[in-house]
């Protein structure tokens, strides 16, 4: 059976991006890199909604060389869309449509390498109060992104407690987080 890892990289004020700002906002510090291209060199497969999967793809398409989305393109991908056709066209790709949750318990159950999930806010937000999420990861990135930042990662999340796991610094500046998440009916102390 296999585990579920929501992956995030966000700015201090839980942001997944910001307008006008680089790709991991202009921090791509070398001990950083080194371990995400360790870390994604895993045997995974990676979780998507139809929004990243385009983005990705393009990129994939654009950079066809880049080692990263070499990695991206040769591992295994779910995608979970309502919108898109079949075929995909982006190689190891399956497209599912129905209950995001129940096809992560089927996935969990039939295979043994492990889960993660790629951008994708709203998939894992559902995954998370679904209850199928083991581990919750985010990179935090030493900027604040108030004025430019698109896509508040934590709104309209469920209460959850984080148990830290794994914390890391990368080159005195960015910080890796890990949790295991218990998903709460309210704040503690409040039920019968």
């Amino acid at each position: 059976m296999s585990d579920l890892m929501v992956d995030f990289i966000i700015s201090l004020d839980g942001y997944a991006s910001a307008d006008g700002w680089p790709g991991l906002w202009g921090m791509e510090v070398p001990e950083y890199l080194a371990w995400l291209d360790g870390d994604s060199a895993s045997d995974c497969m990676t979780l998507m909604g139809a929004t990243t999967y385009r983005l990705m793809k393009g990129f994939a398409a654009e950079m066809p060389d880049d080692p990263v989305f070499l990695g991206l393109t040769a591992r295994p991908k779910a995608v979970f869309s309502s919108t898109l056709q079949t075929p995909l066209t982006w190689a190891n790709t399956e497209l599912f449509r129905g209950d995001a949750a129940d096809t992560v318990r089927e996935l969990k159950r039939r295979d043994s390498r492990p889960l993660r999930t790629l951008g994708s806010v709203g998939l894992c937000r559902s995954l998370l109060r679904a209850g199928v999420v083991d581990r919750f990861r985010v990179v935090v990135f030493p900027v604040i992104t108030g004025a430019t930042g698109k896509e508040r990662i934590f709104d309209e999340y469920p209460d959850v407690a984080l148990d830290l796991v794994e914390s890391r610094t990368f080159d005195g500046r960015l910080q890796l987080l890990e949790y295991v998440p218990t998903v709460l009916d309210g704040p503690p102390g409040t039920g019968d």
